[in-house]
């Protein structure tokens, strides 16, 4: 189990300086890829960004580069200025013949400079492959760890709801026999008080009706099936956020089941606790892988 929260900083040689690949994750519902670039290299984001998928999995990954050296200053297109230059004497010759035109007109022209191109495209690419390398490997360390650390509150939270869940089971007959006597006790309370009878058999119909509907068996096979699923899914080493979030409903679905057909206090407590707990897994399985 891995969270999807993690850091992770990847370094690598390139011409006089180096690259600084810093990649930060935090959760998201499916895998989405945000790249920064300095100005040196931005045109490798496309080139990154489809290395970096090939390498992560579901979360939300930010890659922001930098480039730590010596400055390179744009450099001048000789070829770019010459034409302007030209260009600008065939103006003053139409329109102030014999007017000079001074070299330093051109200087401030920004299309004039080009990005340093010195580094080239194979050791560019080589080197921001070795830092984000680097950079994911230490981001995936740190996750691990943090998944260790949700796997043990999750296991910890699933032990308080097995426990709910068998003191659920072990109550709910009582219960239900404490429901039937509350029955009975009211039926012949009306009846006396009316001076009126009832049929045994309609009586005991009734009973079984109330019986039936009370009944949570099945939803408790049900939460027990699911406390066997997600335990096993605690260990397992490929991403399990969404059927671990997928369990935790079902098992709020059952767990409102069975609140809505107890009609006892106590059981009432216990349900609520019960909820209390696989909400609180939901919230944690948010930030599973």
């Amino acid at each position: 189990m891995k969270s999807m929260t993690g850091f992770g900083t990847g370094e690598a040689q390139l011409g006089p300086g180096k690259v600084v690949l810093d990649a930060r994750s935090v959760n998201h519902r499916y895998l989405d890829v945000r790249v920064r670039l300095p100005a040196e290299i931005a045109d490798q984001g496309l080139f990154l960004e489809q290395r970096a998928r090939e390498r992560l999995s579901r979360g939300r990954f930010e890659l922001g580069v930098r480039y730590e050296g010596p400055t390179l200053a744009p450099r001048l297109d000789v070829e770019r200025a010459r034409s302007a230059y030209i260009e600008l004497i065939r103006l003053r010759d139409e329109l102030a013949p014999g007017t000079e035109v001074p070299i330093t007109a051109i200087v401030a022209m920004p299309d004039l400079y080009v990005a340093p191109s010195a580094f080239g495209i194979e050791a560019t690419q080589g080197a921001l492959i070795g830092a984000l390398e680097t950079a994911i490997a230490r981001l995936e360390e740190m996750r691990r760890c943090e998944g260790e650390a949700l796997q043990k509150e999750l296991s910890s939270r699933l032990l308080i709801c097995r426990k709910l869940h068998e003191t659920l089971r072990e109550r709910v007959p009582a219960a239900a026999r404490a429901a039937e006597t509350r029955l009975r006790a009211r039926v012949t309370r009306l009846c006396a008080d009316v001076g009126a009878s009832i049929e045994p058999g309609r009586l005991e119909a009734e009973i079984a009706v109330l019986a039936d509907r009370s009944d949570v068996t099945e939803e408790l096979v049900r939460l027990d099936s699911h406390f066997a699923q997600l335990e096993s899914l605690f260990g397992a080493d490929e991403p399990t956020g969404r059927r671990l979030d997928f369990l935790l409903q079902e098992m709020a679905r059952e767990a409102n089941t069975v609140g809505a057909k107890c009609q006892d206090a106590t059981l009432g407590h216990l349900v609520v606790e019960l909820k209390s707990e696989i909400e609180r897994m939901r919230e944690q399985v948010q930030n599973v892988e």
